[in-house]
């Protein structure tokens, strides 16, 4: 029986064992004995359990004493609540072990020496027996203690870790969640250590933990002991990764992003009396990533793995929150603990919640948002966990980081701002569970909010959130589309950035009818991509420095405009696979092209750039063939590498037919050929000419898609940049309507594709109801006009009887 016993192996455990040994050491178990023969490495290691836990207490009798200690607690009063804990693990302190508790506490790590070598090295680790509950995550509310060696150490350790069930938080935690203190008990796992103190670890998500997109591996990493990045005092590299092409033995890593990684956790000096320390990372490591892409396809194919395990066990979809190591001696990954992630997956999918900031500043400071939610109040900055206490609700909480010791205030807190962290530490993780807007990793919060009262913290604008001085207006809209209709007439999103792709995708949609490079290149790469090919005729040596800086790691600079945009792209598509998603590839003008970084030095002057060099007339010059080159080298990575074939190219500004067909060839050579692999290449109808010929246009290319801005300003004859005469400017005009009217005819009549991604049928529901009365097959609207427009299209479709 194992109710009666005081350590268990972790190969003989499962998760039904959880009531013995906790959460932690029965996922443990479980994936040893299920996942392990799949290829899922983890560390052997044994628990004791929560009987060793119940005898321990029985034995000093200080059960009693504990419930009278909590009789009269009040969480509310930060004082009473930290005299109670204090009270409590010092009685917990001062228990000695029974003999035969610690007999078999040091049995097992003696066994484990055998295994490993004298003296090893392991990690203890509390596992409270109501932990990693689907709508409860108690993570870190416990302590743990790393690199102990010895027998003594090691039951010094354990003891620690069962007071640490009676830490602040934890018991904060526990009133909050409605668990009776008594009934919790504590297991503790002990586990061989992986010499991740010479190599890297992190944290995992199986889904996107902003959005709750279910095909996103989210992986963090770091250099040392993971604690860093779990107690968020380092911001990590982080990498996305797809999971239905992953499973088709694809590499499809969507995203790679830089951290900071300033420190790290090594294993101390034996000299110092201490198990662990925390150290500078030198700056070479700081300037590469910790782990390879090898290793991040290999970490997100085993939570893969455990995500499927989890999911069939429990009958439904469970997204994990996975920890994982990297021994710098064997350079062997492993998977350290795996619980189920207790906040997105506990969020009603139906239900669409967007915050929309309704006033514009320039921002204080930005950094990592968590969430998409906005909050706002006075500005109050804590530099130490000391004086919390200080702290009142609705108040905005700036420091440097936070620790499990923080959530008391936390929950209180109208918005928390920190100097350090990334998308997986504790500040992260406990903000999203408890609902509240967070920024981390902000750099210098702490100083650059010194003497600001008030503040609105925003998450609702991507990737980069953003803390404005002052309470700014904003409101939340909810939609509830369980029961959408979906139109015949597709309806698809213009999408610009990757940040909000995942978010968007939420939207009831039919994908992408216009995904644009031009963001990704100013936004994410801003160099000139001639720059990076000729980078010796970049004169200017400023440019020079910052150009070496941003590709730093590429031995040949080209290759970081092709990665950057890849990622960028596939993470759109990524976002809305199955669906289409038609690129544009690239359409800036030429004074557009000379502000991006190096940009002068390969840009002509002229003198209307409207209608100048740009579109197809660019991709085949050979002023400007090479860089166009590179824009193809990306989209075979998307669609080659990372088996986003969903990904359609476009073709913008293509003048005449001969045009279409030398873009064609271009491609062709890169690689890109018309019906390999499934790729279609449309054209966008933006020029009469397009029009007039279309039959002929159709020849070359597989579908098109109106482009009614540029078709408005060049059938009107006006320049859409002057002022002067914008109030010409409209695509309801009767001779627009015309040329899209005919356009639509000629497409239908070939059996061709015909969209439109441009700004009318967003702006105008008249247009678009004028679209689907012409047959339109597909209309691509803005993010926030597509639920309001879906109604409306299903409404002119009901009274001209289409179905």
């Amino acid at each position: 029986m194992k109710d009666d016993k005081l350590v268990i192996w972790f190969d003989d455990l499962q998760l039904s064992d959880i009531p013995q040994v906790g959460g932690k050491n029965a996922s443990l178990g479980e994936m040893r004995r299920e996942l392990r023969p799949k290829g899922v490495s983890i560390p052997d290691g044994f628990a004791v359990t929560a009987h060793a836990y119940q005898y321990l207490l029985r034995s000093a009798g200080v059960s009693d004493q504990i419930k009278q200690i909590l009789s009269d607690l009040d969480t509310h009063d930060l004082q009473n609540l930290s005299d109670k804990g204090k009270q409590i693990r010092s009685l917990i302190y001062s228990i000695e072990f029974p003999e035969d508790l610690k007999a078999a506490v040091i049995d097992g790590y003696q066994k484990l020496c055998e295994e490993y070598g004298e003296n090893t090295d392991v990690a203890v680790r509390s596992s409270a027996t109501a932990e990693d509950l689907p709508d409860a995550s108690f993570a870190g509310q416990q302590e743990t203690y790393l690199n102990i060696r010895g027998n003594d150490a090691l039951i010094d350790a354990c003891r620690k870790c069962f007071a640490s069930l009676f830490t602040d938080r934890a018991i904060s935690y526990r009133v909050d969640k409605g668990f009776d203190h008594m009934s919790v008990s504590l297991s503790i796992g002990v586990q061989k250590m992986v010499r991740s103190d010479v190599g890297s670890s992190g944290v995992i998500f199986s889904i996107d933990t902003e959005s709750g997109f279910r095909d996103a591996i989210l992986v963090t990493g770091a250099y040392g002991l993971g604690e860093t990045v779990v107690q968020g005092i380092v911001n990590p590299d982080e990498f996305f990764v797809f999971k239905p092409t992953l499973k088709q033995g694809y590499r499809p890593i969507l995203q790679k992003k830089l951290g900071s990684k300033e420190i790290k956790m090594i294993y101390a000096d034996t000299a110092t009396g201490k198990s662990t320390e925390i150290v500078p990372t030198v700056q070479e490591d700081r300037d590469r990533f910790c782990i390879t892409e090898d290793d991040v396809l290999t970490l997100a194919r085993w939570t893969a793995i455990i995500e499927d395990h989890y999911s069939q066990q429990a009958g439904y979809f469970k997204p994990m929150d996975i920890e994982w190591g990297k021994d710098g001696i064997s350079n062997e990954l492993f998977i350290l603990q795996a619980r189920p992630e207790t906040v997105e997956s506990q969020r009603d999918v139906n239900v669409l919640e967007s915050y929309v900031l309704l006033e514009k500043k320039t921002p204080v400071i930005t950094g990592t948002s968590v969430g998409s939610k906005i909050g706002s109040g006075p500005v109050h900055i804590i530099e130490s966990v000391s004086d919390i206490k200080s702290f009142k609700k609705g108040e905005v909480l700036v420091t440097d980081m936070t620790d499990p010791d923080w959530e008391p205030v936390m929950k209180i807190a109208a918005a928390i701002v920190t100097n350090k962290g990334g998308r997986t530490c504790h500040a992260a993780i406990v903000s999203r569970e408890l609902g509240v807007p967070c920024i981390v990793g902000s750099g210098n919060a702490t100083e650059r909010l010194e003497g600001i009262t008030e503040a609105t913290v925003s998450c609702a604008e991507g990737e980069v959130g953003n803390v404005y001085e002052g309470i700014l207006k904003y409101e939340v809209q909810k939609v509830n589309v369980q029961d959408m209709q979906r139109p015949k007439t597709k309806i698809m999103m213009n999408v610009g950035s990757p940040d909000n792709a995942f978010t968007l995708a939420a939207i009831p949609n039919d994908g992408v009818g216009l995904a644009r490079l031009e963001f990704i290149i100013n936004n994410f790469i801003s160099i000139h991509p001639l720059a990076l090919i000729h980078f010796d005729k970049v004169t200017d040596e400023a440019t020079r420095k910052e150009i070496e800086r941003r590709t730093q790691g590429y031995s040949k600079k080209s290759d970081f405009f092709v990665d950057v945009l890849a990622q960028g792209v596939a993470k759109i598509a990524a976002a809305f696979y199955p669906n289409d998603v038609i690129v544009r590839m690239s359409d800036f003008k030429s004074n557009e092209y000379a502000n991006l970084m190096g940009g002068s030095h390969f840009e002509p002057h002229e003198e209307n750039p409207m209608i100048g060099f740009r579109g197809a007339s660019r991709y085949y010059d050979d002023k400007y063939r090479d860089a166009f080159e590179l824009e193809c080298e990306a989209m075979k990575k998307v669609r080659n590498d990372m088996g986003l074939t969903n990904v359609k190219l476009m073709i913008p500004f293509c003048r005449t037919v001969d045009e279409g067909k030398k873009v064609m060839q271009v491609l062709a050579s890169k690689g890109l050929i018309q019906k390999e692999n499934g790729l279609e290449v449309y054209m966008m109808v933006e020029i009469p000419a397009n029009v007039i010929l279309l039959e002929e246009f159709g020849k070359i290319f597989d579908g098109f898609s109106i482009g009614s801005n540029d078709l408005t300003q060049l059938t009107l004859g006006l320049d859409r940049d002057s002022a002067e005469i914008s109030h010409i400017f409209d695509e309801r005009n009767q001779a627009v309507q015309e040329l899209i009217r005919t356009a639509i005819t000629k497409a239908r009549a070939m059996g061709k594709k015909i969209g439109i991604c441009g700004q009318a049928p967003s702006d105008y529901p008249e247009f678009a109801r004028f679209l689907v009365e012409c047959g339109i097959n597909s209309i691509s609207l803005n993010a926030d006009t597509v639920i309001k427009t879906t109604a409306d299209i299903l409404e002119t479709e009901k009274s001209l009887k289409i179905s």
